[in-house]
């Protein structure tokens, strides 16, 4: 993978904000496009963006394209770090956390 891709990607805000909202679950191009106020197309190009540097994967189920992060990328590792600590980042991973948890009937997260 090229590391150019993968700068290019974290490169922009909107981008870095698809990755934090996606460190808790998987979600779809539906619900990323309504959680940050974006039209369908601009967060297809976001996604395809990510998918291409390899920070995520998609999936198709039935209707829907399901998107979430490829864990076992050095970047993800490290950006679900900064994520803890950052100021725009933080808030949006500890939704993705509780939203997570109600999801999944209160249950803790893994």
């Amino acid at each position: 993978m090229s590391q150019d891709k993968i700068f290019e990607a974290l490169a922009s805000r909107p981008r870095r904000q698809i990755l934090a909202f996606l460190s808790e679950r998987e979600l779809s191009a539906g619900d990323i496009a309504a959680r940050f106020d974006m039209s369908a197309p601009a967060v297809s190009r976001h996604l395809s963006v990510l998918v291409n540097a390899g920070l995520i994967s998609s999936e198709r189920r039935g209707q829907f394209v399901v998107y979430k992060l490829v864990p076992d990328h050095l970047v993800n590792t490290l950006t679900q770090f900064a994520f803890e600590i950052c100021p725009v980042g933080g808030p949006l991973k500890r939704e993705s956390r509780r939203a997570a948890r109600k999801s999944a009937g209160g249950k803790p997260a893994a």
